[in-house]
């Protein structure tokens, strides 16, 4: 069959099956939105559900749910506020505007990573003409900033807020809760599915950049100085990687993780363990290994607060798209959290192995003197001065107390001591590794990867070879026909496969055999029963599988009792 048009037949099966459809249609349609019909919302929720177990099978992950909506004090400090942007161009003649990047695709390796006067030089040298209308007469390029604004509360004492561009901000700020849950005990993580917000300049390419999108992340909090050991060496499997084309290791590679971390390759074992546990997940939800890459950031492209970066990529109708940025945050994230909230709750304590005698210069408080000097404050003063980590050189001098408020400590208020104490530990603030895994693309992908065409008996026969676990049904139920028993024989066997735990199917009597067949497998449906005249009689059913579609005669308590071990595969 011609590859010319096959992305067109897959979208045209997507909308035409209630998988991915166009959001607000019969308005015209919103670039940039798109509906999970009946079958994809199904399948969505199962990809969804797949992450998440994949995930919480790590004992020292849980789970997490956090608002949508995020004060804009949080993104400010986060540097959403003032850094979430990006490049935007104005055709002069039509008033377009498309991502100025974008514009330059296949004009430069990495046009993301240029300022706006080079975007602007680029465009200009290149001749760039405007996808509407043809001009190549452009306004300069400007910053916009990706999130959606909105507000908190009634107009008059309104918070301003953002719809969240991510997820990891409310794992960062459930930070306290977590190290209390997980008994002050590092290393752990927090996961979180849900929906993020951009609003993007130019969506394009349907699945792959949408202004609301699904997302599954993961922040896993780690002390730096004691990374978890991982046993990288259960992973054989070679990975294909595209290592940092400035580092020591520019060239293409294709190896195990374990080896990839031992060349220095990939720089931290942690985020080695994410990269294996990536693309095993990537495996186990039917996306096709060869046509799945990971590239390390260059140091140019590198994000300011990053020592380490990997992009997952698969390949599919779109060319290379990332799906997974995996990322070593370091101390970024809490530290500037801590910088703005003065919480002081966002650290971690790790204990010495030999306690450390110290000895430090104080300043202890002449309680005849702090009494009748501030009174009722005096507990006050006498805190804040135990907590002073910068003795003054001098009296008198200003210090501050827990409530904002300040007073003059002088001469004959305090004494001068030198004070010894056995340290055991030191207070620190954890680093993050966060793989951050895009859900629409990657079921776009898995769609892309398990849509096949096939000619029988000289028609078009397509076909979603989905796994199992993924699919919308777990089985079909078909009547030969809707009459003389059959029907009833079919509802009966439907309502014992629907009793059994988490398994889910349809019955189909519409139309013949054949195209009923057809239907199931252009949705991914696994296993198809049918129910015929001889049904009726001996109480067996014809059992059909996906992939070959062979079919075989069983019984139907054998039929229940193979799905319930989930060994229907055995019956072949």
């Amino acid at each position: 069959m011609d590859d010319k048009g096959r992305l067109s037949r897959l979208t045209s099966l997507l909308r035409r099956r209630g998988i991915v459809l166009p959001s607000f249609e019969i308005y015209g349609g919103v670039s940039g939105l798109v509906d999970y019909g009946p079958v994809g919302a199904r399948i969505k929720r199962r990809v969804v559900n797949s992450w998440i177990e994949h995930w919480g099978n790590v004992p020292n992950v849980v789970e997490i749910d956090s608002p949508t909506i995020t004060p804009e004090s949080v993104l400010v400090a986060s540097g959403h506020v003032g850094e979430f942007n990006d490049k935007m161009s104005e055709c002069k003649s039509c008033g377009g505007t498309f991502r100025s990047d974008h514009l330059l695709d296949g004009l430069h390796e990495n046009p993301d990573s240029l300022d706006s006067s080079e975007l602007d030089d680029l465009i200009s040298k290149m001749g760039v003409k405007c996808p509407s209308c043809g001009s190549q007469d452009w306004l300069g390029a400007s910053a916009m900033n990706l999130m959606f604004k909105t507000s908190i509360g009634a107009m008059g004492g309104s918070r301003s807020a953002f719809m969240r561009p991510e997820t990891a901000q409310g794992m960062f700020m459930l930070y306290p809760a977590l190290y209390r849950h997980f008994r002050q005990r590092l290393p752990f993580g927090a996961m979180q599915t849900g929906k993020g917000y951009r609003n993007e300049i130019s969506p394009r390419q349907g699945m792959i950049r949408l202004r609301e999108f699904n997302m599954a992340e993961l922040e896993y909090f780690i002390d730096p100085e004691n990374p978890p050991t991982t046993d990288l060496s259960r992973w054989k499997r070679t990975i294909h990687m595209l290592p940092d084309p400035d580092g020591p290791h520019p060239n293409e590679v294709d190896m195990p993780i374990e080896e990839a971390f031992e060349t220095g390759i990939v720089r931290h074992p942690t985020v080695a363990w994410f990269l294996a546990m990536t693309m095993q997940f990537l495996e186990d939800v039917g996306v096709e290994p060869s046509k799945v890459r990971f590239r390390q950031h260059a140091s140019s492209e590198m994000a300011h607060y990053a020592s380490d970066c990997w992009d997952c990529e698969l390949s599919g109708e779109h060319g290379w798209i990332e799906v997974v940025g995996i990322a070593n945050r370091t101390c970024h994230d809490l530290e500037s959290h801590e910088k703005y909230s003065k919480s002081g709750l966002l650290k971690g304590w790790r204990n010495f192995e030999t306690p450390v005698k110290e000895s430090r210069e104080v300043l202890k408080p002449e309680g005849s003197v702090i009494g009748p000097a501030f009174r009722e404050r005096a507990s006050d003063v006498s805190t804040a001065l135990s907590e002073l980590k910068d003795i003054p050189e001098s009296l008198p001098f200003t210090l501050s107390l827990a409530d904002g408020t300040t007073v003059e400590i002088e001469e004959g208020m305090v004494a001068r001591v030198l004070q010894e104490t056995v340290v055991s530990g030191e207070y620190f603030i954890p680093h993050v590794i966060e793989p951050a895994f895009g859900i629409d693309r990657i079921i776009w992908h898995i769609l892309d990867h398990n849509y096949l065409e096939l000619e029988k008996e000289g028609d078009e026969y397509a076909i979603l070879t989905l796994e199992p676990a993924l699919a919308p049904y777990d089985l079909a139920v078909l009547p030969l026909f809707a009459k003389n028993g059959m029907d009833v024989m079919a509802r009966q066997v439907l309502e014992r496969v629907s009793s059994i735990s988490g398994t889910i199917a349809e019955i189909d009597t519409s139309r013949s055999i054949g195209r009923r067949y057809a239907r199931a497998d252009e949705i991914g449906v696994p296993w198809a029963v049918t129910i015929d005249h001889q049904s009726l009689d001996d109480g067996a059913v014809t059992l059909r599988r996906r992939d070959d579609q062979k079919q075989v005669r069983v019984d139907v308590d054998a039929l229940i009792e193979s799905i319930n071990s989930n060994s229907l595969q055995s019956l072949f």
